[in-house]
């Protein structure tokens, strides 16, 4: 039997490296955002010489059922595994007892462990970052609360939970509590820092660290366009005109059925913070367009409702697919001709859709549907990579879908802006480092290490 060198514990650490504990509900090999993030954070940290072990779910996001190992190691990181889902997503009080079930299984395992020199805790499930304050008043441990979305605030913004009653009282005891005992909270965007430093933290506490994609992993090849010459070879600069369009084949076009059509696409996590209202009554109006092909790929709270309106309302040019698996992201990204990026009115700041960010690596245009005030819209702006359409606008989407797919050359120019941001700001290169930085920082090591296959 051959072993998996990844799967091995690390042989020996550098004296000046520092322990790291990450706490979050999903990890390798889960796809979701939030699993996909901590585990690269981890794996760059390990390639400097850092010592990580995370703590998650034996179960996958969203399923019912303990199917991941309680130990192993990959890449380098430790992962310890707890409690499992005893239901699925759909209903909020079995979602809220299994949060329960795990944040309370999490914490006793944390207690157990070694100690950390730095514990990071993400906000799935909610309330998680207890364990941080747990930690940090019981070993010393420098805790860092990476904010992915902000509770009650998501709740109260879905109108499931009523501002000011007494569980809303409760839960912003327990946020304010978590926040203000974190060393630093690091947050997504500026709307996010907003909301925060509302709540009372000091702003020297504060970093912003964008969500990020990794330009190695989804490559730069523009969308294929009818009439153009099939080619491998990635287009690697900006500005590149409609006629010198290239393309490769797709293998999803053919597995599933899309031919040459054009592509909606929308990856990720169908939740409650998504408009998914605004893109319904579009997909109704240009439910006789055959060209087209609307593909929405993941799963979450709201694709029960999705699947139902495409059913009642006999649309057959939709495609529903389920997260898949990450070493097929770049095919799965380079397949769309636009992407959308969804959120509800109230929602900026509360969460921040990282799919974003794999639209820019993918050289792809967004379509934002959501506040303008939303980080995801001030980047979408700032670096001229798509569009914004307000809220309920549906006649402005469906224009922006003639205007992408009848000038194929302002999609690619929108899709190479976006591709230039992402290396030069958003890569996943550059939020590691920060995140590195940030790390020995507070710990009060300053010593700064390259990465291992930068070293010489």
């Amino acid at each position: 039997m051959i072993e998996d060198p990844n799967n091995k514990e690390p042989a020996s650490t550098r004296d000046e490296s520092i322990s790291i504990l990450i706490v979050n509900q999903s990890f390798w090999p889960d796809v979701v955002a939030t699993a996909q993030q901590a585990h690269d954070l981890a794996i760059a940290l390990v390639a400097r010489g850092d010592r990580v072990t995370c703590l998650a779910s034996r179960s996958l996001y969203g399923r019912a059922g303990s199917t991941l190992p309680r130990h192993e190691f990959k890449d380098g990181v430790e992962i310890h595994r707890v409690s499992s889902n005893l239901f699925s997503k759909r209903g909020l009080l079995t979602r809220t007892f299994d949060y329960l079930r795990f944040n309370v299984s999490c914490t006793i395992k944390a207690a157990l462990l070694p100690r950390h020199d730095v514990v990071i805790c993400l906000t799935t499930p909610p309330f998680v970052a207890l364990v941080g304050v747990i930690l940090r008043a019981l070993k010393g441990s420098k805790f860092v609360l990476w904010s992915m979305d902000l509770y009650p605030d998501l709740p109260v913004a879905a109108g499931i939970l009523k501002r000011n009653g007494p569980l809303h009282r409760i839960l912003a005891q327990l946020d304010r509590l978590a926040l203000h005992s974190a060393d630093c909270v690091v947050v997504l965007g500026r709307c996010m820092r907003a909301r925060v430093l509302e709540k009372g933290v000091d702003p020297k506490a504060l970093r912003m660290i964008h969500p990020w994609s990794d330009p190695n992993e989804i490559l730069n090849i523009p969308a294929r366009v009818p009439g153009q010459v099939i080619d491998e070879t990635p287009v690697t600069t900006t500005g590149v005109s409609s006629q010198a369009i290239q393309c490769r084949p797709n293998r999803y076009r053919e597995a599933w059925g899309i031919g040459d059509r054009y592509v909606i696409q929308y990856s990720g996590n169908f939740g409650l913070g998504h408009d998914a209202q605004t893109v319904f009554d579009c997909m109704r109006a240009l439910k006789d367009v055959d060209d087209i092909r609307w593909v929405m790929v993941g799963d979450g709270v709201m694709k029960p409702m999705l699947v139902d309106f495409v059913h009642r309302n006999s649309i057959t040019n939709v495609i529903i697919k389920p997260y898949q698996p990450r070493k097929d992201l770049s095919a799965l990204m380079l397949l769309g001709d636009m992407h959308l990026v969804l959120m509800a009115p109230g929602f900026d700041g509360v969460i921040l859709p990282s799919k974003l960010y794999g639209i820019l690596a993918a050289a792809r245009p967004a379509v934002f549907v959501g506040p303008h005030e939303s980080e995801i819209a001030r980047v979408i702006e700032e670096e001229s990579c798509g569009i914004v359409v307000k809220n309920g606008d549906t006649l402005h989407l469906q224009a922006v879908i003639k205007m992408l797919r009848e000038d194929p050359g302002l999609g690619l120019k929108f899709g190479q802006q976006g591709r230039h941001a992402l290396e030069t700001k958003y890569s996943m290169q550059h939020a590691c480092e920060s995140w590195y930085r940030l790390l020995h920082d507070l710990t009060g090591d300053t010593t700064l290490r390259p990465h291992r296959n930068e070293a010489s």
